[in-house]
This record gives C-alpha cells, sequence and structure tokens, in this order.
C-alpha cells in the first residue's frame, strides 16, 4: 500500500475504504472486515453514514492493531450550524469505540463551518485527532476560512472521477499542500463508468478492472481514492492497483473522458 504524507507529516494510505450507504449492522461490520482482512488500513465513514457503531465493532473484531488502521470520520452539517462540533465529534468516538481519530473532516461548508474549524483545530492541538481537514471545499471556502484559521486543512475530500475530475480544484488544493481525497471515484451511482470502451480497452491492455485503471489514475494523479463496495471479491480485488502503471497518454484519455458531470451534490447549492 503507498501512502502520501499530509502537511503534518502524518501519513495516509492512498486507497481507503469507504461505507457511504453501507447498512448498519451485519453489511457493515462484514465489509469492513473483510476490507481489513484484505489488506486496506484505511476506513472512511461520517456520523451522517449511520454506521459508525458497526465500523467499530469491526475493527475490534479484526484482529488488526487500532494504532495500524488510518480511520476517518466527519462532522455533520446540523452540528455544524448549532456550533456543537466538539460534542459531535466526542460522539463519533464513542460510537467508534476509540479514543481518537486519525482524521476528521467537516462534511460539508455548512453555516458556521469557520467556527467548527476553530473547533477541530483545538482538538486537533489536545492531540485528539492526528489530522484535520475539510470536504466538499471550493476556492472560496477556503478563502473564508483563511480569516480566521490557524491550521490549513491538510485534506480536501471531494468528488472526482473521470466524468468529473474537478481538476482545477485538485491542482488548486495540490499547490497549497492539502492532500486531495476522491470520493465517488468509480462515478456514483448511475453512471456506469464500468463499461466505458476507453476504460475497458485500457484495462484490458493491463489484463486489470476498469476499477482498477481508475483507481491507478487517480494514485498516479497523487490522490488517495475511497472506492466503496459490500461484496468481499470486489472489496478484496480493488485493491490490486499498486503492480502496474497507466503510460502518459493513457492519463490524458482518461482526463479527457471530463464532461464536467457531477454525480454528487454541489457544494455551492445543498440544502441538507
Amino acid at each position: 500500500m503507498q501512502e502520501i504524507i499530509l502537511s503534518n507529516n502524518v501519513k495516509i494510505p492512498m486507497i481507503g475504504f469507504g461505507v457511504f450507504q453501507t447498512k448498519e449492522g451485519k453489511e457493515t461490520k462484514e465489509a469492513v472486515k473483510w476490507a481489513l482482512e484484505g489488506g486496506y488500513r484505511h476506513i472512511d465513514t461520517a456520523k451522517i453514514y449511520g454506521n459508525e457503531v458497526s465500523v467499530g465493532e469491526a475493527i475490534k473484531e479484526s484482529g488488526v492493531r487500532r494504532e495500524d488502521i488510518f480511520l476517518t470520520s466527519k462532522i455533520w452539517n446540523q452540528d455544524i450550524r448549532e456550533q456543537r462540533t466538539r460534542e459531535a465529534f466526542e460522539e463519533s468516538l464513542e460510537r467508534l469505540d476509540t479514543d481518537y481519530l486519525d482524521l476528521c473532516l467537516i462534511h460539508w461548508p455548512a453555516e458556521g463551518y469557520p467556527e467548527a474549524w476553530t473547533a477541530l483545530e483545538e482538538l486537533h492541538h489536545e492531540g485528539k485527532i492526528r489530522a484535520i481537514g475539510v470536504s466538499n471545499f471550493h476556492v472560496h471556502h477556503f478563502d473564508t476560512l483563511a480569516e480566521t484559521m490557524t491550521v490549513l486543512p491538510m485534506v480536501n475530500q471531494i468528488e472526482s472521477n473521470p466524468r468529473f475530475n474537478n481538476q482545477a480544484l485538485i491542482d488548486y488544493c495540490q499547490a497549497k499542500g492539502i492532500t486531495v481525497e476522491a470520493y465517488s471515484p468509480l462515478g456514483g451511482t448511475g453512471t456506469n463508468m464500468i463499461a466505458d470502451k476507453t476504460l475497458k480497452g485500457i484495462a484490458d491492455k493491463y489484463q486489470k478492472s476498469v476499477v482498477h485503471v481508475i483507481l491507478r489514475w487517480n494514485i498516479q494523479r497523487n490522490i488517495v481514492a475511497l472506492p466503496k463496495s459490500v461484496h468481499k471479491k470486489y472489496i478484496q480485488s480493488n485493491i490490486d492497483c499498486f503492480d502496474f502503471a497507466l503510460t502518459d497518454e493513457e492519463m490524458l484519455q482518461i482526463n479527457a473522458m471530463n464532461t464536467n458531470t457531477r454525480s454528487g451534490g454541489d457544494p455551492d447549492h445543498f440544502s441538507f
């Protein structure tokens, strides 16, 4: 597993296992345990996913030491609006049955996010969070944050896939020393990127899957990718993307697939 070194020298595995829309209970527990069994050491959850308890149980039952797992959760929008970031963080720790997080993110730039960031800075200084960051932030959100922040976000988790590569924002973040994580790296619900002819042609050349090609594209853009699945076969095979490399021409081919079409929410226009 390759890693990226964050701006505060904390190491983050480049492929993480996401549990968005994975059901609390058996489904999440099995998926996380299969991921850890298959070599993942980076698990990404959130309060709003409703499965933190199962993630915590799976980690406890996996036999993998907590200190060997990079665990992320996020502060939800309502908690940001109600200025209860610290309370929400402590509640996540309790559900996850851990005494620290490796990464905690502001989930969306909801009203009150500068105050939420100040709370995360405090928790980071107290040693309760190894790294702090944001999710779904545009450049102007960083500009607003800059007015009061004392610590630059170490991560921005954003939507990025071949049809919405979000490259301008990625370039901005990386120039600032902010590591980018890609959620919905395979395109999200309804995109059917697995059937794309360009990606299939590249995959066939390397005797890999389209998923491997997309994850490899992210790795070569120096981006952390967060694929998800609830099927053991795919969970454990998806991580097999470190033994080949795409050519510059293939990278350009995939970049050219961009249609600038989101499959998820717009950080400037959301109502949740």
